[in-house]
């Protein structure tokens, strides 16, 4: 028997699948403070499904993948170790200046600083400087470096130090000596470059950068020392593999030299699947939307490919990594409703969490959510949670629903719980506007993949904002990320400024991109990835000469010669007016191109899919009826309720699809049919629902 074993830690719940023999297996557990205790509990969960004993399960996983929290939770909560940071000197306020407070909201209220990331005392100015050509102008003074870091590290007692100086990423000499500086001096300090994670131009997102990554590695470090520690004495032979917020997973080595790049990491594993899934039924425009217990997750696969942005947004802040494009709101199964200072209902982004959760969990939560609505609407079936492993509390949702939001605004708590679905399924269709129409794209020419164990029951109705006709339910759709973080490529990336123009030779960027490449050979020399599974993909940051930002353009196969820059200029301008429109592009001025980007994908093989019941799935239909808050109208009506249905024989809403990790409902006028591998595909009639 082979076990590869995917682990998804989200902010509810942590999530287990095991692919053994084509088979998917879950196991399911609430996430924990401290993560790694969720982490075995869904594990021990697992074991128990595939009724293995210790000695079976951990020595017999052959790959194990992880999607982690611990980075996102940092960065969200402003959590992390005390940091110091050496700068040019002169550019002490960088992050204090930033890009200003303005942003995409009109509200003047909305205009304020980015929260801090350290302590003004904690930036210090090292007296140097290197040019825009990479030439010392300034040199380095050891000695006023070693003072520093005393200051720093005896005085001020911070955990990590971040180097970022004016013009590294052209010289990087100057910081290499300061980390050599604080590796002979403090060996045990963990410190961060910016010459390493970020090697491109932007003082400030590059500042960012290196900020957080030094601020969250001391967490990192600690948490996989302990994690992997407790997984060997259990037995597993294998190291964990890391997702990435690039679309990649690396190897722990790799992952604990830049840990900010595992931000995002699970939801990133459920968009690496739903390309893959897309890709097997030939649907090449796939909009995933994954709701938890914490927040929705919506992104966008066009072409077959997974959308990436440069210059990511990592919770409040502007960075220089390149990232999935994901568009992340606080509009989870545990998501809050609350009354704002206006008297009218509100939903989000603050979350219960898994302690104390929502109030029908029974925990200790108060304050009425997303999932007590459902409860108190009847979507959900109380006695059949998770299969019936948790009970929930509908009376207990009902009364908190009244007394916390249904008194203050005069209305019956069902009432209540739908004008909350409602705003749910607005914030959501907002997000997948964001990642189709600003972006670009018409919705409708998308299949919405919905996933996590929340989405089912508002899919339809997100789709029916946006226009969207279809969608897939995955067969493991409650654990699909998980799933997804066992069908991702290993990724490593290569990147560096190097301004380049048309007029300049194309031998001078092919140099550029050669000497990218050696550095990504070594990686797959070092991570032993076979010759038939290597890829090298060539893009370029690009931009028209007196714009500010630039657009990502791939670069054809082959070395760069005179005659190929036709080539690269016309996929320049393709997509620059894929993403802003026809006729966008700034045809009469000269192109520059900024970045120089190699990524090193190493392919992954599909693992195979057994024809079967849905995961988690019973093995013989069954249906009853009950009476349910309709999420369209607000009446009250009484629908059937199907337990498992027969592939190539379709159902018609309205009715819901219970299962025991997800509910999914089908509005009038929606059809849905179950493939042999269980995948359930919905066409939906907009005009019936209305």
């Amino acid at each position: 028997m082979t076990m590869h074993v995917g682990v998804d830690v989200g902010g509810t719940f942590t999530d287990a699948v095991a692919i053994t023999d084509g088979r998917t297996v879950r196991g399911k557990a609430l996430s924990t403070q401290d993560i790694t205790s969720g982490i075995l509990d869904a594990l021990a969960a697992l074991r128990r499904e595939l009724a293995l004993d210790e000695q079976q399960f951990l020595p017999g996983i052959e790959r194990f993948v992880l999607g982690n929290t611990i980075v996102t939770n940092a960065v969200d909560e402003l959590r992390f170790a005390k940091v110091g940071l050496i700068t040019t000197a002169g550019f002490k306020d960088t992050l204090r200046i930033s890009r200003s407070a303005r942003g995409e909201s009109r509200d003047p209220h909305d205009h304020r600083p980015h929260p801090s990331l350290l302590e003004r005392r904690h930036i210090v100015e090292a007296r140097e400087r290197v040019d825009s050509r990479g030439r010392v102008v300034v040199p380095l003074d050891p000695d006023a470096v070693r003072a520093t870091l005393r200051r720093l590290v005896e005085e001020d007692d911070v955990e990590a130090i971040a180097v970022c100086l004016l013009w590294s990423f052209r010289n990087p000499d100057h910081e290499r000596l300061i980390g050599d500086l604080i590796a002979s001096t403090y060996p045990r300090l963990r410190f961060t470059l910016s010459s390493d994670v970020a090697p491109v131009y932007r003082e400030y997102e590059r500042t960012v950068t290196t900020v957080l990554d030094a601020a969250v590695k001391p967490l990192v470090l600690d948490h996989f020392a302990k994690l992997e520690e407790r997984l060997a004495a259990a037995g597993l032979r294998v190291r964990p593999q890391i997702m990435q917020v690039h679309g990649g997973f690396l190897s722990v080595e790799d992952t604990l030299k830049a840990p900010i790049n595992m931000f995002n990491s699970g939801p990133v594993g459920g968009v690496a699947g739903a390309r893959l899934l897309g890709e097997s039924i030939s649907r090449s425009r796939v909009l995933t939307a994954d709701m938890g217990g914490t927040s929705l997750d919506a992104a966008a696969i066009v072409d077959g490919k997974l959308r990436t942005v440069t210059r990511a947004q990592i919770a409040q802040f502007p960075t220089s990594l390149t990232a999935v494009d994901i568009e992340t709101i606080g509009a989870g199964g545990g998501s809050l409703g609350w009354v704002d200072e206006r008297g009218l209902l509100r939903v989000g982004p603050h979350s219960a969490g898994s302690r104390p959760g929502p109030v029908c969990y029974g925990l200790g939560g108060t304050q009425p959510t997303i999932t007590d609505a459902t409860l108190v609407m009847g979507l959900i079936n109380p006695d059949y949670y998770l299969g019936g492993e948790l009970k929930l509390d509908v009376d207990g949702a009902r009364s908190a629903m009244t007394e916390r939001l249904g008194r203050r605004l005069d209305m019956a708590p069902e009432t209540v719980a739908h004008g909350m679905y409602r705003l749910a399924v607005q914030h959501m269709a907002n997000a997948v506007r964001k990642i189709t129409i600003n972006r670009g794209y018409d919705p409708r020419e998308f299949t919405m993949m919905n996933f996590g164990g929340a989405m089912g029951l508002f899919a339809a109705a997100v789709a029916s904002e946006v226009g969207i006709r279809e969608i897939l339910v995955p067969a493991n759709a409650a654990v699909f990320s998980a799933w997804g973080l066992m069908h991702a490529d290993a990724v490593y990336t290569q990147v560096r400024t190097s301004p380049w123009d048309f007029d300049s030779p194309a031998a001078d960027l092919e140099a550029t991109f050669v000497e990218l490449e050696a550095g990504a050979t070594s990686w797959f020399e070092r991570e032993s990835i076979p010759a038939k599974d290597r890829q090298l993909v060539r893009e370029a940051d690009m931009k028209f000469v007196g714009q500010i930002f630039e657009v990502t353009t791939t670069l054809p196969q082959g070395p760069i010669d005179e005659p190929a820059k036709r080539e690269i200029r016309e996929r320049f301008i393709r997509d620059y007016e894929a993403e802003f429109g026809a006729g966008t592009a700034w045809s009469e001025s000269p192109i520059a191109l900024i970045n120089a980007r190699v990524r090193a994908v190493g392919r992954s093989e599909a693992l195979p899919r057994v024809a079967g019941s849905r995961d988690g799935g019973v093995a013989s239909p069954e249906s009853y009826q009950r009476r349910i808050v309709d999420p369209a109208t607000g009446q009250h009506r009484v629908v059937d309720v199907y337990r498992g249905i027969t592939p190539g024989q379709p159902v018609s809403g309205p009715c819901l699809l219970e299962e025991p990790d997800t509910t999914v409902y089908l509005p009038t006028g929606a059809e849905a049919e179950l493939s042999h591998t269980g995948d359930l595909l919905i066409a939906l009639d907009h005009a019936a629902a209305r």
